[in-house]
């Protein structure tokens, strides 16, 4: 069985392109958890494309996969 790889893909508007300050916590895009890289790249990039004309707007990749196993060894 290979390892899971898990990364979260969400965004929002932001307060300031400049900044990593939400404006509305409440208002935040979760597009959804991939089980690896390429396919969470490839719900970003959409995303990110599709609010191309809001300068406010950003989308992030969260690896999850690390935060559930920091020290990469499979075990919690």
């Amino acid at each position: 069985m290979e390892k899971q790889l898990l990364h979260l893909v969400f965004g929002g508007e932001l307060e300031t392109p400049q900044d990593v300050t939400f404006k509305d916590l409440n208002a935040l895009d979760i597009v959804g958890i991939f089980p690896d890289y390429a396919s969470a790249e490839k719900a970003w990039r959409a995303k990110a494309q599709a609010t191309v004309d809001n300068a406010h707007m950003r989308y992030f990749i969260v690896h999850m996969h690390k935060l559930l196993d920091p020290d990469g060894d499979g075990k919690f």
